[in-house]
């Protein structure tokens, strides 16, 4: 199977939305900020390794603590995956932290006052 095959990007989708629902409702640590969401979930063709990418809403330190929960309860996520997904193998996960979203606020925030900027310097223009 390649890895941008029809059927791995159905796999990808559906193990990004079994896990979005088993970290969000199963899993019961502390350290999982509730605002954590699972961005999205790469499958390796061979159905040994999956790379999640998480995003966390928060500061630096609930993002840490996010983490190390996850990592904790690695093995219980596994599990459950394997009993609501039915794949020849059930992937090993690794949970990796996406600040992509963040990136993207924050940048947004930066146009939207450079914008205020240059309608300030028009109005004062005129």
């Amino acid at each position: 199977m390649r890895k941008n095959s029809i059927k791995n990007t159905r796999i990808n989708g559906e193990v990004q939305k079994e896990l979005s629902n088993i970290i969000r409702e199963e899993v019961k640590d502390p350290r999982i900020h509730p605002m954590t969401s699972v961005v999205a979930a790469e499958v390796a063709p061979d159905l040994k390794h999956c790379k999640v990418y998480i995003s966390v809403l928060g500061d630096e330190q609930e993002k840490q603590d996010t983490m190390a929960g996850l990592k904790s309860a690695e093995g219980y996520i596994r599990t459950q995956l394997a009993k609501t997904i039915n794949l020849r193998n059930t992937p090993e996960l690794t949970f990796i932290l996406d600040q992509s979203i963040e990136y993207g606020v924050n940048m947004s925030k930066l146009i939207d006052s450079v914008n205020k900027d240059i309608v300030r310097k028009e109005e004062e223009d005129v």
